[in-house]
């Protein structure tokens, strides 16, 4: 393969060998060829941060929320730094108070909120490992978690005690403080106290430890810092344990890679934070923020209410999900179409040109100015007027959204990569880079990145296109499993952290996902199938929303269930005389047709061989959501859960199908 421009090799690839896979190259980015990034002194714990930005922004804005007059929502408040490491001060001796030393557990459930973020901070001065509950997980997973990481403590979100007190009496073998981050009425204090624990208001806990003031333990670098659970697709959470020096070594990468493209972060920069706390991705891109001194506010809650939270906030970095990137986008498309043939005729006329000129090099500020001044600039102030980054993660963003993004929100959209086991980033796509729309870019600063051949499925790593799995090595990278040493040996082998992921290099030097090692299966006929593959292969298809592909090694062909995009759908019908609203159009047989003869153009034109062709559809309206625990709260799907779901609309298929 030539040089690639954007990384360089720092060791060779080795062929087969001992019954062991052969391994490609091991490469790491460009703008660590000089080496990593070294680290900065003083600082040995995440509660450094912190520290060191009391010290340096102590007046600066950290913590805002918006204030509630009479129902309405109005303007941000904010907390200084200052006034939050104050807060945080009292919390701590208070979680001390309580007999927590050093390595003891503490729980925080419930959605993003200054508390939250203050609450952290706290553990992190005591060396307390924090253990975030997921926000969108029910009691059976919340008492999974209080159990096997044994808390003593937990912080809930006022609405969320009552299903921490659903965990009883389980969790109470360990748990014997519960802190509400708002209020607690008398019959939950009456039922916390049958089982012997305290149960405490947020203002009640503030001043339990009164004038006592407990010594900070000294803090290093490999310590424990939180046990984050990851929401496996099968099985139980997996607890993954994160030291200081994970992310420590992070956000000295991330900020590398800012600085070199000419995006550093600065005090100035406003964050919002509405991407769940309770996992990695958004905790570190609080954590660079809080480095930096610079100021995060925090959304209502509700998703509908996101973009004007957004309005209102004017933030200048938006971390998303790909799920609410595409909302952005049809909300785009059909104001568009909403505005009338004029008004779409200039709008994409723009966009053409613009794209065109991106396309050959020019950067985005420069590409149109005029299409940016007169047309896009409406885009740009519906996002608050101040994005000038959109950092999209945790799972693939449609190639047709990111390129359409990149063009109308007059901001870099950059698609990153990376597991809560690699500390979140670690791989993302470059400012002004077109021909990385579709990958995840090259490897973060911080780490060395390689592939590994997956010869059953036909990957080489040492091919003329290197194929395989996607394996890491570097300071992030997580310490093990919590209690799973099983696990822990399963996925790092010398040093080497094998994510399951099928990348391939692509000529620049950036990693393209295009499968995942375990979604494997056979066909009747013998043909092995890399569904994951297919679905990012079919999810381009515009009129579609979301696909969960489905086969087994009984049948000889493919079968799908597609959420389909309602836009596109009622356009179509509309065009083709067809009556009815959207989940009657979803059980209408034309619409099947329609929309099974739009996946097959696209697997004609992506060349898919003939067993890889869906056959069948099934159309639900509802999109794949986590009330039916259908994907994880990082929007994976889980499959096995799919198939009993859909069990029957499989056979039905099937049968039709035949």
């Amino acid at each position: 393969m030539t040089e690639m421009q954007h990384v360089v090799k720092v060791e060779e690839g080795r062929p087969a060998a001992d019954g062991r896979p052969s391994v490609g190259p091991t490469y790491r980015s460009a703008f660590a060829r000089d080496g990593f990034p070294a680290p900065v002194p003083g600082l040995d714990s995440c509660y450094d941060i912190f520290r060191m930005a009391v010290e340096k922004y102590p007046n600066n804005k950290m913590l805002g929320r918006r204030a509630i007059v009479d129902g309405k929502a109005g303007a941000y408040e904010w907390k200084t730094y200052k006034e939050v490491f104050g807060i945080a001060n009292k919390i701590g001796n208070s979680i001390r108070s309580c007999g927590l030393e050093k390595g003891s557990r503490c729980g925080i459930y419930g959605a993003n909120s200054p508390e939250w973020i203050i609450t952290m901070e706290a553990c992190n001065a005591h060396g307390i490992y924090c253990v975030p509950l997921y926000d969108t997980l029910g009691a059976g997973a919340i008492e999974f978690i209080l159990c096997h990481a044994e808390v003593e403590i937990a912080f809930a979100e006022e609405k969320k005690v009552e299903e921490l007190l659903k965990t009883f009496p389980k969790s109470t073998e360990f748990l014997k403080t519960i802190v509400s981050f708002g209020n607690v009425t008398q019959e939950q204090k009456e039922e916390v106290s049958k089982y012997g624990l305290s149960i405490y208001s947020w203002d009640e806990f503030l001043s339990l430890a009164g004038d006592q003031e407990f010594d900070l333990p000294v803090k290093q670098s490999t310590d424990i810092c939180t046990i984050m659970y990851t929401s496996g697709t099968t099985g139980d959470p997996k607890g993954v344990l994160i030291s200081n020096a994970s992310i420590i070594s992070l956000i000295a990468g991330v900020d590398r890679l800012l600085n070199s493209v000419n995006e550093r972060l600065e005090e100035t920069d406003v964050y919002m934070s509405y991407l769940p706390l309770a996992h990695i991705f958004d905790r570190v891109v609080e954590e660079l923020f809080m480095f930096h001194g610079a100021s995060i506010g925090f959304w209502r809650g509700d998703v509908k209410l996101l973009v004007e939270d957004i309005g209102t906030l004017k933030p200048t970095i938006l971390c998303a999900v790909p799920r609410v990137l595409d909302r952005i986008f049809s909300g785009l498309q059909a104001k568009i179409s909403a505005g009338g043939f004029i008004k779409s005729t200039m709008f994409n006329l723009a966009y053409k040109f613009k794209q065109f000129r991106m396309m050959r090099g020019a950067k985005h500020t420069e590409a149109a100015a005029i299409c940016d001044k007169v047309v896009f600039s409406k885009v740009k102030e519906g996002l608050g007027g101040n994005v000038r980054v959109i950092l999209s993660g945790a799972a693939p963003l449609a190639t047709h959204v990111e390129e359409y993004l990149r063009v109308v929100t007059c901001a870099h959209v950059l698609q990153g990569y990376g597991l809560t086991e690699t500390c979140a980033g670690s791989f993302v796509s470059l400012p002004n880079q077109m021909s990385m729309i579709g990958t995840v870019g090259p490897p973060v600063p911080n780490i060395d990145a390689r592939l590994e051949s997956v010869p059953e499925m036909n990957y080489d790593a040492l091919a003329s296109t290197p194929r395989g799995e996607i394996c890491i090595k570097g300071e992030t990278l997580f310490s093990g499993y919590y209690r799973r040493e099983d696990l822990t040996q399963e996925v790092l082998v010398d040093g080497w952290f094998h994510t399951g992921d099928i990348g391939e290099w692509q000529p620049d030097g950036s990693m393209k996902i295009i499968d995942r090692k375990k979604n494997i299966f056979k066909l009747s006929q013998g043909e092995y199938v890399a569904v994951e593959n297919l679905e990012n292969i079919y999810g381009v298809v515009s009129a579609i929303d979301s696909i969960w592909v489905y086969g087994n090694s009984f049948e000889s062909f493919l079968v799908a269930v597609v959420n389909p995009n309602k836009e596109a759908l009622e356009s179509w019908a509309a065009g083709n005389g067809i009556s009815g609203d959207f989940e009657a159009l979803c059980e209408n047989p034309k619409a099947k047709e329609y929309i099974l003869a739009e996946l097959s153009k696209t697997g004609k034109e992506k060349k898919l061989k003939g067993f890889e062709f869906v056959r069948a559809v099934h159309l639900d309206p509802v999109p794949f959501d986590m009330e039916r625990d259908l994907i994880t709260p990082t929007y994976k799907r889980k499959r096995p859960q799919l198939l009993k779901y859909y069990q029957g609309a499989i056979d039905n298929m099937y049968k039709s199908a035949k």
